[in-house]
């Protein structure tokens, strides 16, 4: 019987031991491994930004190498943080470094937003986000497109993207997300370079500055763009995340002021 139960307690502890040294082991690897993978996400983001401005690719067609990547971004594009509710640039706030979905998060640093005014439904706005002024390789500092940063609820998920828009603020570049969770083969259509290729040269605004981009079905016009096929609501999703951040509650002041100066 004592044996059995020394046998008993020596399997205890090995387990105890081996459980221990692997949650070292892991706890280490994760600490270990956070920069490198706070670095890919930003590279991933790099990349998806110029992407979206059209600039994502080499001469010859292919993807750009990470090395490439990080350089062209650091000489094409100027990243800003601004007040949503001013349109002012906020010089305080780094912007390589500002987290704007974290600060949605935060109330000291965003605002609830009540059901009437919540039609991307996200339930709370950053009070301060970043947005991308990609401009002319020319060393003239001259805007050639201008990329915000959009999210909003489809069917299953938050679709997280960016909007690029020429300098005319008005026409479309381009639109993709970097991150969604919608059904594939249907609202996971929004990843689909057809879809995509849908985008360019639709205009978002009226003559007086008012969003009227629309995802319908049979869109015709140059403020529509066709529905995904079977995915209703996803559609719906994307055409009010757009509206909201083109609106007064999101880029609509920024947007405004840049018409006053001439962007």
């Amino acid at each position: 019987m004592s044996s059995n139960k020394e046998s008993t307690a020596r399997t205890l502890i090995v387990a105890l031991v081996v459980s221990l040294v692997a949650s070292v082991f892991v706890a280490g690897s994760a600490i270990y491994l956070k920069p490198v993978q706070q670095e890919n996400r930003l590279l991933d983001r790099q990349r998806s930004i110029l992407a979206i401005a059209g600039v994502g690719a080499s001469p010859s067609g292919t993807a750009l190498s990470s090395a490439e990547v990080r350089a062209l971004f650091t000489r094409r594009i100027k990243a800003q943080v601004i007040d949503l509710t001013t349109g002012e640039a906020d010089a305080s706030r780094d912007a390589l470094t500002f987290d704007a979905l974290k600060a949605a998060q935060d109330p000291k640093t965003s605002i609830a937003l009540p059901g009437n005014e919540d039609i991307a439904s996200i339930k709370r706005r950053e009070q301060y986000a970043t947005v991308y002024r990609l401009e002319k390789d020319d060393g003239s500092g001259e805007l050639e497109a201008l990329i915000l940063p959009v999210r909003g609820y489809g069917l299953w998920s938050t679709l997280y993207g960016f909007l690029a828009i020429k300098p005319d603020l008005n026409t479309v570049i381009g639109l993709g997300f970097y991150q969604q969770g919608e059904t594939p083969g249907l609202g996971g259509e929004v990843d689909n370079p057809k879809w995509k290729s849908l985008w360019p040269g639709k205009t978002l605004f009226d003559a007086s500055g008012k969003p009227v981009v629309e995802v319908v079905k049979n869109a015709s016009g140059e403020h529509q763009i066709d529905a995904l096929a079977g995915a209703t609501l996803t559609s719906k999703g994307v055409d009010h995340l757009l509206r909201f951040w083109l609106g007064e509650q999101g880029f609509g002041p920024y947007l405004a002021k840049l018409r006053q100066e001439g962007a």
